[in-house]
């Protein structure tokens, strides 16, 4: 299901800022409040009055197109959304950044929404005091964000693979920018991506999705098969995350965070060593030899989250996965 448009971001704001648009109350009062819950600040006498006009006429969603065509829609409202997907800690107070931006950009354009972890996509500011985009810094959007730069009109799209040098292939839009890499792809085991994946775009965490009924045959060596000394702690417990889990995950098997450079790492055809740590907790436990992955969670009780049935549920790499999970009518 493509959302590519503002109309249901708005829809998501309305629900998320708890906007109640009183029968009772008169059109002009549901329009101050409509600019103040979506762009944050008060609206001119000129937009109050279009925006009155147009609620008493009945056009809602065009009155809240004309709030969000306020700078603060995109420079506050969508970024303080928007910035807690970036980071595990899930704060908002984390500054602009590749994700963020990215995220802001698509919404302004109009751009189709499930190519949000798939694309060949990024957006960057254009002003030329900027410094350049970096793949081992932040300095560029720290700039935007210090210098005040209107997100409505500064960010530009261009291709993520030609900026950052990543191959096309290797893109997955806002899964392969530098701020996602340094909060999901930094040390640990890269479970972390796919688990925020989920939270963040399809509201759906591990807990929520445990089943038991699946194979067990592609959990890597580093889980325990008797953690504790008990067996049925991973029969009845982590395997119901891990047997599907850990087959989505294969897909990021070629990608890394440097922490001392400060950038993704990727490297094409080589199984990052992250994926063969702690060998000796299970011997007989899967051996990761390449990025393909298949989605087990399209049988059993996880069929819930309506899989596109025109993809075939598994391939190769991060592209391939985005497009699996944000092709789900969970996602949408």
């Amino acid at each position: 299901m493509i959302i590519s448009d503002r109309i249901c971001r708005l829809f998501l704001f309305l629900l998320c800022l708890g906007l109640s648009l009183s029968v009772m109350a008169g059109a002009r009062e549901q329009a101050k409040r409509m600019h103040e819950r979506l762009a944050g600040v008060p609206p001119s006498v000129t937009v109050l009055n279009d925006m009155t006009t147009k609620i008493a006429a009945g056009q809602t969603t065009a009155a809240a197109m004309v709030a969000m065509s306020n700078r603060h829609f995109y420079d506050t409202t969508l970024k303080t959304w928007v910035t807690p997907w970036t980071n595990e800690a899930q704060s908002v107070f984390e500054p602009l950044n590749d994700f963020t931006a990215t995220v802001i950009g698509m919404i302004r354009d109009d751009v189709p929404f499930n190519t949000v972890l798939s694309g060949d996509i990024l957006y960057i500011g254009q002003s030329v005091s900027l410094p350049t985009y970096s793949y081992s810094n932040n300095s560029h959007y720290q700039a935007i964000e210090d210098q005040g730069l209107d997100l409505s009109s500064e960010l530009k799209r261009v291709s993520q693979s030609q900026i950052t040098g990543l191959p096309a292939n290797a893109t997955a839009g806002v899964l392969t920018t530098r701020a996602a890499a340094k909060a999901f792809f930094s040390g640990g085991t890269n479970r972390a991506m796919l688990r925020f994946t989920m939270m963040n775009f399809m509201c759906t965490d591990l807990e929520q999705i445990q089943d038991n009924t699946r194979p067990t045959d592609r959990i890597r060596q580093d889980v325990s098969r008797s953690p504790g000394g008990d067996s049925r702690l991973f029969l009845n417990a982590c395997a119901g995350c891990h047997s599907g889990m850990d087959p989505l995950v294969q897909a990021f098997a070629y990608y890394d965070y440097d922490d001392a450079k400060g950038s993704l790492v990727y490297t094409a055809n080589q199984v990052q060593p992250k994926y063969l740590i702690n060998s000796n907790n299970f011997k007989p436990g899967y051996i990761t030899t390449d990025d393909h992955w298949d989605n087990y969670w399209r049988h059993g009780p996880n069929r819930r989250l309506q899989w596109d049935s025109s993809l075939p549920g598994n391939g190769n790499g991060a592209r391939s996965l985005g497009k699996e999970l944000e092709n789900s009518h969970q996602f949408a």
